[in-house]
């Protein structure tokens, strides 16, 4: 988006985790192009600097660990702090790792839940707090397409992807009346560092080559290609901007095509 689309937007305040790489830092990028300004919240701090250095237009870097509640309550207090506010929450951060079913460890199952599901919980609900006392501002988690289907050798992650679904819905209601919405949004294949992992993965567990897997998503697009970061980031604007206020508890599948219902 190279001219502001939804100028309701200019001057809002967003709390991006996840943002110093792939997928949250083009919603980083999507969201300073409408004139919100951004704080990026990572695990790499170093990364966050960065991009929020190339961003600019008010953007701050925060180091965070979604996983452990005084690390994300530290964050969020941070963010108000050098923003001035805050009406918009992004969930973005995430983990994979990719194991056949019946020989997943304790581990892998832990690390995908306390990421993608607790670190979700803890930023909704520290993060939800402050929105429900003014009484405005959205939400958007950023679950999968894993989320609407079981995915083969990724049980763990779409399990823990199912339940950010199911979290975005129950919030929802409870914080309609407080005048917050949460919606969250289903990427399918998408380029970045984290698919780039999981096609050598399932290379390696399947006995098939890198660009075998790679042709194979392509090949389950309807669009006829990969996924871009930039394609879920425009989707996230559209769910912070005013255009959607009639729009809760929704889970936006931006796939391609992958899945349709």
């Amino acid at each position: 988006m190279s001219q502001p689309v939804f100028p309701e937007l200019a001057g809002r305040r967003a709390f991006l985790t996840g943002g110093g790489t792939g997928i949250g830092l083009s919603i980083a990028r999507a969201l300073a192009a409408q004139g919100v300004a951004v704080a990026l919240a990572d695990i790499d701090g170093a990364a966050a600097e960065r991009a929020a250095a190339e961003i600019g237009q008010g953007a701050v870097a925060i180091e965070v660990d979604v996983r452990k509640r005084a690390s994300v309550e530290s964050a969020f207090s941070a963010a108000l702090e050098r923003l001035g506010g805050c009406e918009i929450v992004i969930a973005n951060a995430g983990v994979s790792t990719m194991q056949k079913a019946l020989e997943l460890t304790d581990e892998e199952w832990d690390f995908n839940f306390d990421v993608n599901t607790r670190g979700i919980f803890l930023t909704n609900q520290i993060a939800g707090r402050h929105l429900a006392g003014q009484g405005k501002g959205c939400i958007v988690n950023t679950a999968s397409l894993a989320a609407k289907v079981g995915a083969p050798l990724l049980a763990h992650y779409s399990a823990s992807k199912f339940a950010v679904l199911g979290w975005t819905q129950a919030l929802a209601r409870e914080l309609a009346p407080q005048g917050i919405r949460v919606n969250a949004v289903c990427p399918g294949f998408v380029k970045t560092g984290m698919q780039s992992r999981e096609i050598e993965w399932e290379a390696s567990l399947r006995g098939i080559s890198a660009e075998q897997v790679f042709n194979e998503y392509v090949a389950q697009t309807p669009l006829g290609r990969i996924e871009t970061p930039e394609d879920v980031a425009d989707v996230v604007v559209f769910l912070c901007s005013d255009s959607a206020r009639f729009m809760t508890g929704q889970g936006i599948n931006v796939t391609g095509g992958v899945y349709m219902t």
